[in-house]
């Protein structure tokens, strides 16, 4: 089913406020009390600005029918043991109609369920058993480019130079004596230059289109009314189907400079260029140009025509945060990813000061500051975290790394460093299967990566595939238990069992009974809408703060730090006497005498 094809009257009402009132009420197992979490929140406390919102990456989150491909059955048959972990919500990266060259951000059809994830009705299923066990769905918009498959592109290359299709995206003639050279010199996030040319219909060749990333992902142009028009369809037709809020890729990109300049991107001292997502703090013609800001007024002007709380988040890589902090005004877009908080080494100096930095800049203008860690395009932090110097943003980890991490540094790291997280106040962000501890996976045989940096590198980059293995959830069985018949689109390693999910649930200090004792303590201690307030006395490598009644210390450093007087909460390790190790984060509940 298309967009076309779907009037208004025939689409499912899955709105929170639509159901009957035995419908999505559940038994808070902290407070003890009937609540309906997705009812609507009051002015200042909605739901997003203190959620704990998981990832979900549906090729590899649950297989249902044994194909080596996550689907939408699989997931909704695996969103009990999402809601017994304690998270608020979910964010499903796309499923949308793709040729998947890019993992499905490389759409063909906005408006419907690509064959190999199931169908509308099968996502209409998963929205409403998440909303029947009270967590809030958000679904993966990428608006910057479509697939060169979507309709509107072949219309535009039937169509020629000068159509009102091709105004649709950025055709160009080219440089040179007969247009042989691409129109300017931007380069591809992926590597290679950022403009293909196509061949006319008489076998000449012809115009040149702009692909910021993959050649298969044509960028569309944003100053066309006709391309705002349709995106806010695709909107509503979401949001009229029930969904709580949208994901937006790229959302720094969209708007381009005029006339695209050539730009010159410097190299940066840690080897990343600034052709990559983030660019550098000096103006990029093709990202954080002014004009953004227009398109997400008029979308938080479009969620507002419908019931409860809608919530548009941003992926935009944008530094410094005072900057990021435009895109979440008040007439704007809810959220935006805090990517400055993802790449902030493991060194308490450094993690205060970026706090500091992110609650300033997004409480400046009323938004809740969010922290991540990990997701689908970043080296998995149990991993990344032990490393001294990680490889850039889209880059991997693969067999030829060196250093390569040391797993059980990076495991203790990574509990550490998200136990700090989940203690701070806003809305935390958790990609699938780091609540088990997953490291990335390093030993990828290059025949088995899809990942289009790998190729687009020649493979002197790895790209995304490390971090996007499929997830084990029963040890000892087929795939682990990703589905019955072993099939995995990627390889997954051989010795998971003690990360799956069956290893782990129930069995006191493991990654997973960590994350759902600190998502158990975080919403009944009320931490997500609460305050960071420093404590003083503690050395350089220590972050020690207090949020509400809970006091948070977390050893970044080597040595042994004292611990106060208390009653501990939860500990990213079991500890033995009034003393917190090295890589270690601990919650506790100081007594009297402490503070006083």
């Amino acid at each position: 089913m298309t967009l076309e094809s779907a009037p208004e009257s025939e689409l499912p009402t899955n709105d929170p406020l639509t159901r009957t009132p035995a419908e999505g009420l559940v038994i808070d197992p902290v407070l003890d009390l009937i609540v309906d979490p997705l009812a609507e929140s009051n002015k200042g406390s909605e739901w997003w600005r203190s959620a704990v919102i998981y990832q979900i990456y549906p090729r590899s989150f649950a297989d249902s029918d044994g194909d080596g491909v996550g689907d939408l059955a699989g997931i909704t048959s695996r969103l009990p043991s999402l809601a017994t972990l304690g998270i608020d919500a979910i964010w499903l990266s796309p499923f949308f109609t793709s040729p998947q060259r890019d993992a499905g951000y490389d759409v063909a059809d906005y408006c419907d369920v690509d064959p190999i994830f199931g169908t509308l009705e099968d996502f209409d299923r998963l929205e409403q058993e998440a909303h029947r066990l009270g967590l809030r769905v958000i679904v993966d918009l990428v608006p910057n480019h479509t697939s060169s498959d979507h309709r509107w592109f072949t219309a535009a290359l039937a169509a020629g130079a000068g159509s009102p299709e091709r105004a649709r995206y950025m055709f160009r003639d080219g440089k040179g004596n007969n247009g042989e050279l691409p129109p300017n010199n931007w380069q591809s996030v992926f590597g290679g230059e950022a403009w293909t040319r196509t061949t006319d219909p008489d076998g000449r060749p012809g115009q040149w289109y702009l692909h910021l990333f993959d050649s298969s992902q044509p960028d569309l142009d944003w100053s066309n009314e006709w391309v705002r028009e349709q995106f806010r369809e695709i909107l509503r037709f979401w949001l009229r189907r029930g969904v709580d809020g949208f994901r937006v890729d790229v959302a720094h990109g969209m708007i381009k400079v005029e006339g695209l300049p050539d730009y010159f991107a410097p190299t940066l001292e840690d080897g990343e260029d600034a052709n990559s997502m983030g660019g550098d703090a000096a103006a990029v013609p093709y990202w954080a140009q002014p004009g953004v800001h227009e398109i997400y007024r008029d979308w938080h002007q479009l969620l507002e025509e419908f019931d409860g709380d809608r919530v548009l988040c941003a992926e935009a890589w944008v530094q410094p945060l005072s900057k990021l902090a435009n895109w979440v005004r008040p007439d704007e877009m809810h959220q935006a990813f805090n990517f400055s908080y993802l790449e902030t080494p493991w060194s308490g100096n450094e993690i205060r000061a970026i706090v500091d930095e992110s609650i300033e800049a997004f409480s400046g203008v009323g938004a809740p500051s969010t922290w991540v860690l990990s997701n689908h395009d970043v080296i998995r932090h149990t991993s990344r975290l032990a490393l001294d110097s990680p490889p850039p943003q889209g880059a991997g980890l693969g067999p030829l790394s060196e250093p390569k991490p040391d797993e059980a540094l990076g495991l203790a790291r990574a509990r550490a460093a998200s136990l700090l997280m989940l203690a701070l106040p806003g809305s935390a962000y958790v990609y699938q299967g780091e609540e088990l501890g997953l490291p990335e996976v390093i030993n990828l045989p290059d025949a088995s990566r899809q990942d289009p940096t790998f190729f687009r590198h020649n493979g002197e980059k790895y790209g995304r595939d490390g971090c996007r293995v499929p997830i084990p959830w029963e040890a000892g069985t087929p795939a682990y238990g990703f589905n019955s018949t072993g099939e995995s689109w990627l390889p997954q390693p051989s010795d998971w069992d003690d990360y799956a999910r069956s290893s782990q649930e129930g069995v006191p200090g493991s990654t997973l009974s960590l994350y759902t004792a600190a998502l158990r303590e975080r919403r009944a201690r009320g931490l997500g809408l609460g305050s960071v307030e420093w404590l003083e006395g503690y050395g350089d490598d220590v972050v020690a703060f207090r949020n509400g009644d809970v006091v948070v210390i977390a050893n970044t450093g080597q040595v042994a730090v004292e611990l106060p007087v208390g009653d501990i909460v939860v500990s990213s390790v079991a500890l033995s006497e009034a003393a917190l190790p090295a890589d270690t984060t601990v919650w506790l509940i100081p007594r009297p005498e402490y503070d006083d």
